[in-house]
């Protein structure tokens, strides 16, 4: 009795953030390489604007596709010579429409806003150094935190980076590669990383609501885990219980998960990871570049 009773209040906490139905499945778009970019300029011309007027400006795209929410992967910096490459996921509620406008027109929560920002700062670091980012919304996202319990879109989204981060280690073989996921996105690189090439050596969660693990050295492959997580990020307040295949169990950014700290100084709320003159911008460019401990770094292992 006392453990149906225990399990009724995780199940009520999980109602409580309006955390209940798993999402239906979509097809998840293919992404290849470079070869890719006059394929996607010329579909992103065909159906207008403002797509249209991305392919003018001379953005590149390995995937574009506009049917349902959407899709898009978009291509920073000379993807066939880096060494260095860092794909970001969105998390909830990310669409095609808000790419570039960012979910509910706050600009800091576009994909192709935070990829902008983290490769300026990689420039900014190290202006010799050939590094890429890739803004990758190749899945369907859950559109909004009812639909947002479970996995499913997850492992779904999983499925169709690890075929991109495959790709890359075959036509960048000595290249690293980081991935990043922010919030809902941090579950996709984690379950990703667990079957990614070798290539994959840091795994970043901002704002995370979960890993597939609970502790970071429970991650296949030895790659390392950093996390952070914003003193005023709500997604403290989601519970760390999976319950009847609902929530996500411990998240990356508790300290007992064990992951690597990344600083947190200057962020505001679940979505400033990543904004000009915030620290963890600062540290996820040097995880990318470097990969390695710095005095910034905190380990909770």
């Amino acid at each position: 009795m006392r453990r149906r009773g225990a399990s009724r209040v995780a199940l009520a906490a999980l109602l409580g953030v309006n955390l209940v139905l798993p999402t239906r499945a979509e097809p998840v778009a293919a992404t290849g390489f470079v070869e890719a970019y006059p394929v996607t300029a010329a579909a992103m011309r065909a159906a207008g604007p403002p797509y249209a007027d991305w392919a003018a400006d001379g953005r590149r795209f390995l995937s574009f596709d506009r049917r349902g929410d959407g899709r898009a992967v978009e291509v920073l910096g000379d993807l066939a010579e880096a060494d260095r490459i860092a794909v970001l996921v969105p998390g909830v509620g990310s669409t095609l429409a808000d790419f570039d406008r960012g979910l509910g027109g706050v600009v800091r929560r576009a994909p192709a806003a935070q990829a902008g920002q983290l490769y300026r700062e990689l420039r900014a670091s190290e202006p010799l150094a050939r590094v890429a980012v890739l803004a990758w919304l190749g899945y369907d996202p859950p559109d909004g935190v009812l639909t947002a319990a479970g996995d499913r879109s997850a492992r779904r989204g999983a499925a169709g980076l690890v075929g991109l981060l495959r790709e890359l280690a075959a036509r960048r073989p000595a290249a690293t590669i980081t991935v990043v996921g922010h919030s809902y996105g941090a579950l996709v690189v984690a379950l990703a990383a667990a079957d990614a090439p070798a290539q994959v050596t840091d795994v970043v969660s901002l704002g995370g609501v979960g890993a597939g693990v609970q502790r970071a050295d429970d991650l296949p492959g030895g790659r390392r885990f950093w996390a952070a997580e914003a003193t005023t990020d709500w997604v403290r307040r989601v519970p760390p219980v999976r319950l009847l295949g609902l929530g996500f169990g411990r998240r990356p950014g508790d300290p007992a998960f064990g992951a690597r700290s990344l600083p947190v100084d200057g962020v505001a709320g679940h979505d400033g990871y990543l904004a000009p003159g915030s620290a963890t911008l600062v540290a996820v460019a040097a995880v990318v570049l470097d990969g390695v401990d710095a005095g910034w770094v905190g380990d909770a292992r």
